[in-house]
């Protein structure tokens, strides 16, 4: 799996209509006390030509887990409420999508009377930061014997916690808070959850919504923190999303929009996450990879294979625009386009590469 993301929100903000226009997943938002979870498989626009030049037979894409994480109330996470059950399924993720309810319409239940994007933002932050601070008081608890009679890892570790704790007691997510590599180390085996990247989704009922004011305040709030924000016409798409591909893409045209929402909140995953696709290309498979921006070769080689990590040697690197210009592996040696790299190089988005490694 190349990376997961968990959907949260209040109760009656159009969660699972957003899972479902993302996945065409089809679950029922009604009753359920239970996680849904569906896999997409990312697009990319580089599989078919490298498909059609290779005659592969396989492709691989990159692939996203959605968790949609059933509605979030607030105070149920204090005293160990159903809160925490749920919270906890944000410690396997990589990143939340919090969707937020931007549209008006007394004909569909919402948790408070009035629909409040900013309200509703703070409401799900102070349940992780419940829990969160819980999380840290049992550790603290665990390792202040050891802190006090010296040993140097623990008071380093209690310190940050202390750090961390005291951000979540002022009513600060741990993301939120600019703490320093000791401090991330410090707390990471915690896996906190308000430590997680967010990134939000606006609800909306019709395209036009997307400029109310509902949405403005949302956006602020997402600007606050430097987040990504994606408007979704939450009903409408996960409709679209059970048509076949064709008849989509003529029902977005009608919605005034060029792409789906599964793609806007893909790309809007990848720069949250900080994201990049490397491929591996062959006349047997066609196979996309995902690693962090700035890895260099051996790391994002583990990727593929921990061997590869372990045994790199080298990195032969062609990009996806040349390869494609160019026509051929021949034509693009020929060219001087093949690359060999070393440990010290950093994959980059489009990289075509063959990895040598020891075995």
């Amino acid at each position: 799996m190349s990376f997961t993301c968990g959907v949260v929100g209040l109760p009656g903000v159009g969660k699972t209509a957003i899972f479902n226009a993302v996945t065409a997943a089809g679950a029922d938002s009604f009753g359920k006390d239970e996680a849904n979870r569906a896999v997409v498989m990312v697009p990319d626009s580089r599989i078919e030509p490298l498909v059609k030049m290779y005659n592969a037979p396989k492709t691989v894409p990159a692939q996203m887990e959605v968790v949609d994480i059933p509605g979030l109330k607030a105070g149920s996470t204090a005293g160990g409420g159903r809160g925490n059950k749920l919270l906890a399924l944000i410690k396997d993720v990589d990143a939340v999508i919090h969707v937020v309810r931007c549209f008006d319409d007394p004909n569909l239940p919402h948790e408070y009377e009035t629909v409040d994007p900013a309200r509703d933002v703070e409401t799900i932050d102070l349940e992780m930061i419940v829990a969160d601070a819980q999380t840290l008081q049992n550790k603290i608890e665990r390792i202040a014997k050891k802190a006090k009679a010296g040993d140097a890892d623990a008071k380093r570790d209690l310190a940050a916690c202390e750090t961390v704790r005291a951000g979540l007691d002022a009513g600060t997510p741990a993301r939120r808070l600019e703490l320093s590599e000791r401090d991330l180390a410090g707390v990471f085996d915690c896996n906190l959850v308000s430590l997680k990247p967010v990134m939000y989704v606006a609800n909306i009922k019709t395209p036009a919504d997307g400029r109310n004011d509902h949405v403005a305040a949302l956006r602020a709030a997402a600007a606050a923190e430097n987040a990504e924000l994606v408007a979704v016409c939450g009903r409408d798409e996960a409709d679209i999303a059970q048509l076949e591909p064709e008849d989509q893409l003529a029902f977005l045209k009608e919605l005034g929009l060029g792409e789906s929402s599964m793609e806007r909140l893909i790309q809007a995953a990848y720069r949250t996450l900080g994201l990049v696709n490397f491929i591996t290309a062959g006349p047997k498979e066609v196979h996309i990879w995902t690693c962090k921006s700035g890895s260099k070769a051996p790391l994002a080689a583990g990727k593929i294979h921990s061997d590869m990590e372990r045994g790199f040697i080298r990195m032969e690197v062609t990009t996806y625009d040349d390869l494609i210009a160019l026509g051929s592996e021949a034509a693009v040696a020929k060219a001087g386009k093949l690359r060999v790299e070393g440990r010290d190089y950093v994959v980059k988005d489009g990289d075509i590469v063959v990895v040598r490694f020891n075995k």
